[in-house]
């Protein structure tokens, strides 16, 4: 599966259960690691750990397996790795403080940042 379709289900995934502020930033220039950051708001525990099931119940229909998930215990940051694509949700407030979006586009020559369709 290519980068471009998994990123898709992985927002259509976070769309279906509200999430807010969706955020996809390609960092395929600055690490070798991953190919996009997908960064997006819960406004509770419980809906950012429903927002992350939902992304890996989804992604599992199509074959991709998680190379792991962090942060479902409490629920104000679940990261999930799905490998080329890392996805954050966070609550509003963890999400100010740490301010992703900056930190992985402060080295672009522009914002590589793009707001999901639909969010």
């Amino acid at each position: 599966m290519n980068t471009s379709d998994l990123e898709q289900i992985v927002i259509d995934a976070l769309e279906d259960v509200k999430a807010r502020d969706i955020e996809v930033i390609d960092t395929s220039r600055l690490t070798s690691q991953f190919e996009r950051i997908i960064v997006a708001s819960g406004d509770s525990g419980r809906q950012t750990r429903a927002l992350a099931r939902n992304v890996l119940d989804r992604v599992h229909t199509v074959g991709v397996k998680p190379l792991g998930i962090e942060g479902e215990q409490n629920g104000e940051w679940v990261l999930v790795d799905l490998g080329e694509i890392v996805v954050h949700i966070m609550q509003p407030a963890i999400r100010a403080y740490y301010r992703l979006e900056e930190l992985w586009t402060i080295a672009l020559p522009h914002r590589a940042t793009t707001n999901a369709p639909g969010a």
